[in-house]
């Protein structure tokens, strides 16, 4: 028997692998032949992706260029930028490298594996070693490894919607094909591997769909036009500039000056700090047991407004317990007992059946003739027994529609306490596929117990502090969902919501979503509606799960957060993985996210500032024809100590202000006046010096570097506050700094500095105390404006730390 078609056109025909598997020797062999599912991903740059990354970049090269022509033409001390241009590289490879080794060793962890039946018994294995021919063995849960023909089903049904839209889940059997990227809802069986690796045809899809898709940095975005804008302005800027200098002086001081202002307008340590903030988050949320499988995610997860979690594993432990069996009137209890034990008896039981089989132990003589595995979308399972009919458990509603019923009333009278509830039902007639067979009857009621988290109550309180809008969307009884959310403290738990009377219309179902928090009897697909219904009124969305049946809304969620203890199937579509299962753990990855975003913020106002009144200096002397008024020696004591150091320390520092929209135009309202004050000071402090005063150039450029020095460190107080110990030790060393390079003699000489005396010093002593306060105005100014804007930021700024 051979295998020849395929959905996806025909592979070459392959013989059938016998029931054993492949044999080591086989195996040896596909492996010697590259037949392996290795299809090269990776779950993080390579070490020379990472060299590259950090090195050879756009500004790097501008620079670097910059940097040749000082060795040419001037002397060391102008070529001082160029340490920092190594150092800003060594740091981002240091620190990539280090959050690479961090997270690759806990992406093992988290890594999905697959069981191959070779030489007769089951071998669990890394995805990646699954060879061609290999017989793979599937279970409810499991993501589909490489494309293949199914050999063996038990009501295997298999979900294909990440890969083709279906938004059913479809029953597969022998010889029907599986994709790689698919995942089990219900059933199990096995698959013979055709297509493995690079081969498979939908492996790109499959990529596609069980890897996330990039996360939209709002910071990232906004630091990229940025970088747009300055570069649009950088070329002209520097070729006139370069025209006008080359017709006032030497060719060799007009192209120093040509490199003091490119330097200037480059702000070579924004994206540096940008990535390094990512990976350190990255490597401290490790040490808490959450793997980031994409860095962004971190800064996304501080915007979220909307936070949507599942009762079993986020408000309760997660561990299923047996707790009692109530016998209905008329029914046998050890009969009852026995189906009991009957029904765990499965090699695909769920956590459920486990804790039952627990209880009630497998009867002699049951013989399973037929089952219909349990799916979220059924809320029920069974299977019939030669001799004993055909027994179904399940949700009560869902076994037993009928609310007048006995067995109903109990059923729900249990689930409004709480109590999580299952009806066990008879009946005569076989099994027909997925319908419940005639004349089923409730023989009793199965209570299991889940225990409430202690740390569920302060993890709900953190987010209703914070702002965010809890969602509890959960398989479970309305009634013992919204009985637990209430024993937590959730804000409107006590009217909780029946999934089965959601509207289809997303509009209707926004709705119903901005009123309500509680949603029990939810489908995977409403799951994912639900998702979608809150991002079309303007929602960021983070969705927690562990089932397979959350995989689906979290692959659409903004941010997906995965149990490890889940499905391999959300694992993989997680942009976050909490390793040790704990929702507790979520407030800090919250707040290690709004320290990154609140931080960044802080210096990039640093360095666009000094890129803003860069390229003013810039276009004022190209266009009037002035002298540069610096060597780049004298802007490396600037940007080094109002700019580099204390945006290193501000962006790493702690901080808790809550995410406020809005990060670029905030940015741009305060940099471009503070840089139109700075560049202002600065040339007035050059011009009177040089063209009025007629001071030597080394005097000028003295007083043009104070004046640069003056306001930005002003900006750096203002960016500092509210003050602390630390952030006021760490403005009085970059002024100190400053002071010391004028106070020594040799380091004056190593920058070129002469202090000014009498009448040009008392000038720039009144610009620098001038522009202090016009900088301290727009500081006053532009922060009203916004918080006039959005009153949002205000109360945000008040959880700075």
């Amino acid at each position: 028997m051979t295998i020849s078609e395929s959905r996806f056109g025909t592979p070459p025909p392959r013989a059938l692998t016998v029931p054993t598997g492949l044999t080591a020797a086989e195996v040896a062999e596909r492996v010697a032949q590259g037949l392996t599912n290795d299809g090269g991903e990776h779950t993080s740059r390579t070490y020379g992706e990472i060299v590259r990354a950090n090195v050879f970049t756009r500004f790097n090269a501008i620079l670097g260029s910059m940097l040749v022509i000082v060795l040419v033409v001037g002397s060391f001390q102008d070529a001082l930028f160029g340490i920092i241009l190594v150092v800003n590289s060594a740091i981002g490879i240091v620190q990539e490298v280090r959050a690479k080794r961090t997270l690759d060793r806990l992406a093992v962890l988290a890594a999905p594996h697959a069981r191959v039946v070779r030489d007769g018994d089951i071998h669990e294995c890394a995805v990646e070693a699954v060879v061609l021919d290999d017989l793979v063995d599937l279970r409810t849960g499991d993501q589909v490894s490489a494309d293949g023909i199914v050999t063996d089903a038990v009501g295997l049904e298999i979900d294909e919607s990440l890969l083709t839209g279906e938004a059913d889940a479809i029953d597969k059997g022998p010889g029907d094909e599986v994709l790689s990227g698919s995942f089990v809802v219900a059933g199990s069986g096995r698959f013979q591997a055709t297509r493995v690796g690079a081969d498979a045809y939908a492996r790109k899809l499959a990529t596609e769909a069980r890897r996330f898709e990039l996360t939209r940095s709002e910071l990232v975005d906004g630091i990229n036009t940025l970088l747009r804008y300055i570069q649009y302005a950088l070329y002209p800027t520097a070729v006139v500039l370069l025209w006008r200098q080359l017709a006032k002086t030497s060719t060799d001081d007009a192209l120093l000056s040509l490199v003091a202002a490119v330097v200037g307008m480059i702000p070579e340590g924004l994206v540096l700090l940008t990535s390094l903030a990512f990976g350190i988050a990255a490597v401290t949320l490790a040490r808490r047991r959450v793997l980031v499988q994409e860095l962004p995610a971190v800064e996304g997860l501080a915007r979220v407004d909307v936070v949507c979690l599942d009762k079993t594993g986020t408000l309760t432990e997660g561990e299923v317990a047996f707790d009692r069996l109530e016998v209905l009137d008329g029914a046998d209890e050890a009969i009852a007992g026995a189906a009991l034990g009957a029904l765990a008896d499965d090699t695909n039981a769920n956590a459920t059946l486990h804790a039952i089989g627990t209880a009630f132990a497998a009867p002699a003589g049951w013989s399973r003739d037929a089952a219909v595995p349990f799916s979220s979308a059924r809320k029920w399972s069974a299977a019939s027994f030669t001799g004993h009919g055909s027994w179904i458990i399940g949700a009560p509603e869902m076994v037993c529609a009928d609310a007048s019923v006995p067995a109903r009333q109990r059923a729900d009278a249990l689930a409004a306490e709480g109590r999580r509830v299952l009806l066990l039902a008879h009946a005569d007639a076989p099994l027909d596929d997925e319908v419940l067979p005639p004349g089923t009857a409730p023989r009793a009621l199965v209570l299991l117990e889940e225990k409430i988290r202690p740390d569920a109550p302060d993890t709900l309180r953190y987010f209703a502090d914070q702002g965010v809008a809890l969602k509890v969307i959960s398989g479970d009884n309305p009634r013992t969902v919204g009985a637990v959310a209430t024993r937590v403290g959730l804000p409107g738990a006590e009217v909780p919501f029946d999934a089965r009377e959601l509207p289809d219309d997303q509009d209707a179902l926004a709705d119903i979503l901005e009123t309500r928090s509680v949603f029990g009897r939810v489908t995977p697909q409403q799951k994912r509606a639900m998702v979608g219904a809150l991002q079309s009124r303007g929602h960021v969305v983070a969705m927690t799960g562990d089932g397979v049946n959350d995989a689906l809304a979290l692959k659409d969620a903004d941010i997906g957060v995965a149990m490890g203890s889940g499905a391999a199937a959300t694992r993989s579509v997680a942009q976050l993985v909490l390793l040790d299962s704990k929702f507790a753990t979520l407030p800090g990855v919250v707040a290690e996210g709004r320290r990154v975003i609140a931080n960044i913020e802080r210096s990039a106002n640093l360095f666009v500032t000094k890129t803003a009144y860069a390229i003013l200096i810039a276009v004022f002397v190209a266009i009037f024809g002035w002298k540069y008024p610096y060597l780049p020696r004298q802007l490396t004591i600037v940007s080094t100590f109002t700019i580099g150091i204390p945006g290193f320390f501000l962006a790493l520092a702690p901080n808790k202000r809550r995410y406020v929209p809005g990060f670029l135009e905030r940015v741009l309202r305060f940099t471009v006046p503070a840089g139109a004050v700075a560049a202002t000071a600065a040339l007035t402090a050059f011009g009177l010096a040089y063209y009025a005063e007629e001071v030597p150039l080394r005097e000028a450029r003295t007083c043009a570097t104070l004046a640069l020095c003056a306001v930005g460190l002003w900006v750096l107080v203002c960016l500092a506050r509210p003050f602390n110990w630390w952030r006021t030790l760490l403005v009085a060393a970059m002024a100190g700094s400053v002071a010391v390079i004028l106070a020594v003699p040799w380091l004056r000489d190593f920058y070129a500095l002469r202090i000014p005396s009498g009448a040009v010093l008392g000038e720039l002593v009144v610009i620098c105390a001038l522009a202090v306060i016009a900088i301290e105005v727009v500081w006053q100014v532009t922060r009203r404006q916004i918080e006039q804007r959005n009153p949002e930021y205000a109360a945000a700024a008040a959880h700075i730390d």
